[in-house]
C-alpha cells in the first residue's frame, strides 16, 4: 500500500512533464485564434448560409443585448428571410402563459425601416405598448394571456435595396 505522500510526489512529477511555458501558451492561443478568423468565415459561407443573413442576425441579437441584462434568455434559433419594400411575412410561434417574450428584428441595410408586430390566434394585436422600431431594428414585447399560437408579422416598410435580408430572434424569461 502506498503512502499518500508518495502518490502526491508521483503525481506532481507527472504533471511537471506537461507544463507549458507562458510563451508557448500565448503562441498556441494566437495561432488558434488566427486559424478561427481565417477558416470560420469561409466555412460559414461555404455551408450555404447567406452572409447578409448572418449580419442581419447579428443586428437582431445586438438589439437584444439590453434585455439580456434584464434576465431574458435569447434562443439560438431564429427566422431569416428577405422581403421587398412593403412586403410582410408571418411567423407562427407557440407562446406560453406565464412567460414574457421579446422578438427582435434586424437587417444589415442601414437606411431600411423595418417593423415587427405580434397578433394572437384571433388576429388581434397582442404586443405590449413598449414595443419599438428604430431604423433597421425593431422589437415587439408580449406577455401572453393564454398559451397558444401567436403570429409575428415581420415587414420591411422602406428600403433602398430591392430585397432586404432580415433575421428575427427572440428571447424569454
Amino acid at each position: 500500500m502506498r503512502s499518500r505522500r508518495g502518490s502526491a510526489t508521483t503525481l506532481s512529477r507527472k504533471t511537471e512533464k506537461f507544463r507549458v511555458n507562458p510563451f508557448a501558451k500565448v503562441f498556441l492561443c494566437a495561432t488558434s485564434l488566427l486559424a478561427a478568423i481565417v477558416v470560420l468565415p469561409s466555412a460559414i459561407f461555404a455551408s450555404g448560409v447567406d452572409p447578409t443573413t448572418v449580419y442581419a442576425r447579428a443586428w437582431a441579437v445586438l438589439a437584444a443585448e439590453p434585455y439580456v441584462k434584464q434576465g431574458f434568455h435569447v434562443r439560438e434559433d431564429y427566422w431569416p428571410g428577405d422581403l421587398a419594400s412593403g412586403e410582410r411575412k408571418a411567423v407562427r410561434q407557440q407562446l406560453f402563459k406565464g412567460n414574457e417574450y421579446w422578438f427582435w428584428l434586424g437587417t444589415e441595410v442601414d437606411r431600411a425601416k423595418v417593423s415587427v408586430h405580434i397578433y394572437n390566434s384571433d388576429g388581434k394585436l397582442a404586443e405590449q405598448p413598449d414595443s419599438w422600431a428604430k431604423a433597421h431594428l425593431a422589437a415587439a414585447h408580449i406577455i401572453p394571456k393564454t398559451t397558444g399560437s401567436y403570429f409575428i408579422i415581420v415587414s420591411v416598410e422602406e428600403s433602398p435595396a430591392a430585397r432586404t435580408h432580415w433575421a428575427l430572434a427572440y428571447g424569454f424569461r
